[in-house]
């Protein structure tokens, strides 16, 4: 039997193909992820958790897939740099941010008009948790652990350095005057590095911090460690945590962390791949290496980091808020 067709049925016949071959190209699009470089930015600059994390795992990741995955560090604004240019990203998988939790969650009541919307805006693929934070203390009060501290601190005006408003270290300072009756003042620097140097020099009473930046002012004796902040720190396993210790924490025992995440909207099929690779990732030796410096936990599951952050976010903002702190 012959077929004939006029002009207006093979326009139409044409069409339907081209229609099913448009239909069809996202799921082979997503199906061959990645076919070209994935850029990840880190939001804060080279040397820090956040860019050993971004770097370990995409090497991880290249390898993995095949395909480079290309950090690029865009630092500033509390984070907010890199976030801003992640959500203006295609979510086609080909963009991703590494950022520290604070950028995530502390900086919607810290920053007035926040640009982003940490939950609208991304799609988280991973957490990667530090050890419990170190709380030292100068080393000529004589004190070893939280009883002998806040004995030592009752009616005295005595002053803790942070890292940010917001950060850990200021809720810590606000639990233990809330709790103990302390008054405890805390200091705000730009970072760890200016926060140190400053407890070195006496300038300041008390530091909380992470592990690597905190090891050289305890090997060199000029900080004391009495206590650790959510978990034991795995650098100091014999050293209690502030909970362990009496503090009734409302949200200070929450452990800051590196974070990967994806564009609002990229497909789910990508942002399970990523989740299993990442998986994968804190078990590979290399990862491990470079992430031990710090004493990072390995990357866990979308599934898990999704509840994670969800919980976080609530018990976080919430505490802020009840410091008062006004969004600057």
């Amino acid at each position: 039997m012959r077929i004939r067709l006029n002009r207006r049925t093979f326009i139409a016949s044409g069409a339907a193909a081209a229609g099913s071959t448009l239909l069809g190209a996202p799921a082979i699009s997503q199906a061959n992820w990645p076919n070209k470089p994935v850029r990840v930015v880190c939001s804060f600059p080279p040397g820090g958790s956040t860019d050993v994390v971004s770097r370990s795992y995409s090497e991880f990741l290249s390898r993995h897939f095949g395909q480079s995955f290309i950090v690029e560090n865009k630092g500033g604004g509390s984070g907010t740099v890199g976030a801003l240019d992640v959500k203006q990203a295609k979510p086609d998988g080909y963009t991703l941010m590494a950022t520290i939790s604070t950028a995530m969650i502390q900086n919607r009541v810290t920053i007035k008009n926040l640009a982003y919307d940490p939950e609208k805006d991304f799609e988280i693929v991973t957490i990667v948790s530090g050890s419990g934070g170190l709380i030292v203390v100068q080393p000529n009060i004589g004190v070893t652990n939280l009883k002998e501290f806040v004995e030592y601190g009752k009616g005295k005006k005595l002053s803790m350095g942070t890292y940010s408003i917001g950060s850990t270290p200021h809720l810590v300072a606000s639990e233990l005057n809330q709790q103990y009756g302390l008054n405890i003042e805390p200091i705000h620097y730009r970072g760890e590095a200016p926060m140190w140097s400053d407890f070195m020099a006496r300038s300041t009473d008390i530091g909380v911090g992470s592990t690597a930046p905190t090891l050289p002012v305890l090997q060199t004796g000029r900080g004391k460690l009495i206590a650790s902040v959510g978990t034991r720190n795995r650098a100091f396993p014999d050293v209690p945590t502030l909970a362990e210790q009496g503090l009734k924490s409302k949200a200070s025992h929450i452990r800051g962390y590196v974070g990967l995440w994806a564009p609002a909207n990229t497909p789910q099929e990508i942002l399970d791949k990523l989740s299993e690779a990442v998986v994968l990732g804190g078990k590979d030796q290399r990862v491990q290496q470079a992430t031990e410096q710090f004493h990072l936990d390995p990357a866990i599951s979308t599934a898990d980091a999704k509840k994670r952050f969800a919980s976080d976010s609530v018990a976080l903002v919430a505490a802020l808020k009840e410091l008062g702190i006004q969004p600057e």
